[in-house]
Order: structure tokens, then sequence, then C-alpha cells
């Protein structure tokens, strides 16, 4: 039996991602997109696609770039794909990536957003398959770590929050408890903006 992770975090790893070539223009962009999204989405989540036109010195058409979350699933959608008339009839060359693109090694161990986050969740647990409950909030600056610090234009100032979250998997019977703390730095000014004074005629 074999077992594929999938880390909530921004796929990079080039065997994740799939290079659609020959996409001849027939379509416009959105039409490649929409109809890339049908057929790649079908395999497994994706992160990201990515439709562009190909090179001046290329023939014409577009190219698109596929990135999952897993590598079995951009495995099997390569096999699968390769070859087979998928736009208009169009056989289109379909292979992983054979070394790693600049572009996406830029976020590796970066963390995904919100949005993907409860996307990728939403297919590995299903829809209502889980929930996600905020226990408790509230800001842990410490006033006694020191004065805030002066800065160019203003007062450069430090604001810390935690949170602690519960997640439960009621399919599963499991239950569990997280815990984070963001610390954000902020200049304050002091100048207020004012509305210009009310003309009396």
């Amino acid at each position: 039996m074999e077992v594929d992770i999938l880390e909530f975090r921004v796929p990079v790893d080039s065997n994740k991602t799939v290079f659609v070539w020959d996409i001849p223009p027939v379509l416009t962009h959105d039409q490649v997109y929409e109809q890339l999204f049908h057929v790649f989405s079908s395999f497994g989540p994706i992160y990201l696609l990515k439709v562009s036109p190909n090179a001046p010195l290329h023939p014409p058409g577009f190219y698109g770039i596929i990135k999952f979350y897993s590598a079995a699933h951009a495995a099997t959608a390569q096999k699968v794909t390769d070859g087979c008339p998928l736009l208009q009839n169009s056989a289109l060359k379909v292979k992983l990536s054979s070394k790693q693109t600049p572009h996406f090694s830029s976020g590796r161990n970066t963390p995904l957003s919100h949005a993907h986050c409860l996307e990728l969740a939403n297919h590995c647990l299903g829809f209502n398959g889980w929930t996600c409950d905020i226990i408790t909030l509230k800001e842990l600056t410490n006033e006694e770590e020191g004065e805030d610090e002066e800065d160019e234009g203003g007062v450069r100032q430090r604001i810390r929050f935690g949170c602690m979250m519960k997640l439960s998997f009621p399919q599963h019977g499991v239950t569990t408890r997280g815990a984070a703390v963001v610390e954000e730095s902020f200049t304050c000014t002091g100048e207020e903006e004012t509305a210009p004074p009310e003309q009396v005629e």
C-alpha cells in the first residue's frame, strides 16, 4: 500500500510539476486554461495552473504549467494525458519537469495561504469532514521587553498575538489542538488626519 503525504506547504519539487506543450492557437487563453484545469484537476488538487503564449521564435500557440500537491497525482496525470487529444482533438506533449524551476524553488518551506489550506483540507477530508474552532485569541505583547524603538518618521512598535485552535475530525472521532504566535511591527507617526474646516458663507 503506497501512502502519499501531502504537506500544507507550497509544493516546489520538480516531480510535482507537469508541462504541456504544442497547444495550438485555435482556442483563446481563457479557453485553454479552463479546459486544462478541467482535465488535470480530475487527477488531484492543483496548486497552480499557468498558461502562457509560446516564445516569439516558436510556432504560435500556448504552453501550460501545472503544479500538483502530490507527486503521485502528477505522475499519473502525465502518463494518462501524454500524446492524447485533450484540446480540440490535438495531441499534446505532457512531460514531468526534469529540473527544479527557480520560480517554484523560491517558495520552498513556505506555508500555504489560508485559501489553499482550506481547498486542500476539503479535498482530503471531504466537505464538512472537519471543523476548526478558535479557543482563545489574545494579545501577548509584553511591556517589560523594552521601550519602543525610534525610527525615521515615527516610533516603531511591535504587536504579538497568540491563538489556540481546536481541529475536529468527526468521521474519525479525533480531536487535536494547536497554537500559533504571530508578530508584526509597524511605525507610528503620531499624525492624525483631520478634515478640512467647513467654510461658512
